[in-house]
């Protein structure tokens, strides 16, 4: 394993570290209320303490872990609800970006997102979730962009950051990033025939089902 994330570049490296610590979290490998030392992970993971103190702050900023006084870093409690509540909240949201996009997206965002589309194929066939995670993040974050509201795309996108973690860790349930590729292309035939309401109503599905891949990968893996 060491030798694998110091092949790394040096900028990817708290990315690759913050994906293996998510991986860990929310499988249960490393337990709720666990206290994470930055000097034991680094030797673990063959890096600085850098990287490992930026991976440590990402998760924080997703609620995977909590800064504690005098304990430091310590893994956070997250019940199934409060999971639930994040992507209900989500999936409003993303809806509301996909309604609008579809009325003010110009043809160049339209061309973008069914680029984007097109392109994510290779990594579903290869089963590449770290891929396709970079491809599903890209894809929303032009949807927001195509919205023409700065502010709601500024909270779309924190609340992303705020689920980041299980957003990617859904897509590997299964035949999920699949499943997931076939609802964006739903969600895009809805734009181009410009029916913002069904786009709306196929994102909100979309995210509920990230929602539900979630639930049975962590329940079969916990």
């Amino acid at each position: 394993m060491h030798g694998d994330f110091q092949k790394i570049d040096s900028g990817l490296l708290s990315d690759r570290i913050r994906d293996a610590l998510t991986d860990a979290i929310t499988s249960g490998v490393i337990p709720a209320g666990t206290a994470l030392d930055e000097q034991n992970l680094a030797q673990r993971y063959g890096a600085s303490r850098t990287p490992v103190r930026e991976a440590l702050r990402q998760l924080s900023a997703s609620g995977l872990v909590e800064m504690r006084p005098r304990r430091g870093v310590v893994v956070a409690r997250l019940t199934p609800q409060r999971i639930a509540d994040m992507f209900e909240t989500t999936a409003e949201i993303e809806a509301m970006c996909a309604r609008l996009a579809t009325y003010r997206m110009t043809p160049l965002e339209r061309g973008l997102l069914m680029e984007l589309h097109e392109d994510s194929a290779a990594a579903v066939e290869a089963g590449d979730v770290d891929a396709y995670d970079r491809f599903n993040r890209a894809f929303h974050e032009a949807l927001y962009a195509a919205t023409h509201n700065g502010f709601m795309a500024e909270q779309a996108l924190a609340i992303r950051e705020r689920l980041a973690a299980f957003r990617r860790t859904q897509l590997r349930h299964a035949d999920r990033i699949r499943r997931s590729r076939e609802e964006h292309g739903e969600i895009l035939t809805a734009i181009a025939e410009g029916d913002g309401e069904l786009a709306a109503r196929r994102m909100r599905a979309h995210m509920l089902r990230a929602a539900a891949a979630l639930g049975r990968y962590i329940s079969e893996t916990g």
